[in-house]
């Protein structure tokens, strides 16, 4: 079997782009062994783009270089009210109809939206526009209240930070658990929040329970392999249960036991990426206790089954 070929990922610079929102995936998305991409900057045109706070991005190409993308990732930018242009319009959709994915950054939301690809489909962007994307476009169910949605080939994130999130989530996607974690350990990022994590949950009064909570998460994740209950993390957090449930779906957007059901799927999805353990071996490690029971959850939770996860990323490494 030949060799995979490297994905080629696109970052599309527009007029007023956020340049933290260009860098993201930029620095996201470098050439490395365990997730190896060919990366690209464009713009409308190869020359010097005007972006936010006085920046000015040197892209090399223009539009034409969406016409060999797998992956074009449009940052966000602070003119949400101006129209991205016909050009880049129709770039978009060339690049979407010949089969890329297409993803957003923040307000990046906006281009996607322009061009049509979010019609009849969930998506979000930073907190503070979501109303503005809504209304703009009512053929778009905008959820405010999370990371990032992923909906097949057309992807966008919140704000900022978010943007890592979602990279991450297609890092994941294209080489698996364990080439995620160590690109997000290279960057210094969690490894995994998943998208259904809310992206802001205003509070009137501020509690500080987060770092502990936080502590708390990293603690279980230490753990999975054995019997963990609500009471568990409660004890750890030094927090009553039922602070330990409110406040853990504001922090995650789960439910403690859904999220530690989340990271045993994804504990078991490394083991099946990097090691021959059977199945029942990994069920016993990642804390599903049966075979049955992590083949049961696998398919809930990624609506495939273990050996097929397994053979998928032994053919991506061939």
């Amino acid at each position: 079997m030949g060799a995979k070929a490297v994905p080629r990922i696109v970052v599309l610079v527009l007029e007023s782009a956020l340049p933290m929102d260009v860098g993201i995936p930029m620095q996201t998305f470098r050439d490395r062994e365990s997730a190896p991409y060919r990366l690209t900057m464009a713009g409308r045109m190869p020359g010097e783009v005007p972006a936010a706070d006085g920046f000015r991005f040197a892209v090399d190409h223009g539009l034409e270089a969406l016409a060999e993308a797998d992956t074009v990732v449009v940052p966000g930018f602070a003119d949400i009210h101006r129209s991205i242009g016909t050009d880049v319009v129709d770039a978009l959709r060339a690049a979407y109809q010949r089969g890329a994915r297409i993803a957003s950054v923040c307000t990046g939301a906006f281009a996607l939206a322009e061009a049509g690809l979010l019609d009849g489909r969930r998506a979000t962007t930073h907190w503070a526009d979501a109303g503005e994307l809504g209304r703009r476009y009512p053929r778009i169910s905008v959820d405010p209240d999370v990371l990032f949605v992923d909906e097949g080939r057309v992807l966008t994130s919140a704000g900022v930070a978010a943007g890592i999130d979602l990279c991450l989530h297609l890092i994941r996607r294209d080489y698996g658990v364990r080439a995620a974690n160590d690109v997000a350990r290279r960057i210094v990022a969690a490894p995994y929040r998943s998208g259904g994590q809310a992206q802001f949950v205003p509070r009137n009064v501020p509690e500080h329970t987060g770092e502990a909570f936080a502590r708390t998460r990293e603690w279980a994740l230490r753990r999975l392999g054995d019997e963990l209950s609500v009471a568990d993390l409660a004890a750890h957090a030094h927090v009553s249960v039922r602070t330990l449930a409110r406040r853990f779906v504001e922090d995650t957007g789960h439910t403690p036991l859904q999220w530690i059901l989340r990271a045993r799927v994804d504990l078991a999805r490394e083991l099946l990426e990097s090691t021959q353990l059977g199945v029942d071996a990994i069920a016993a490690r990642a804390g599903f206790g049966t075979g049955a029971n992590l083949r049961q959850h696998f398919r809930r939770v990624l609506g495939t089954s273990p050996g097929d996860y397994r053979e998928t990323f032994a053919r991506a490494g061939a």
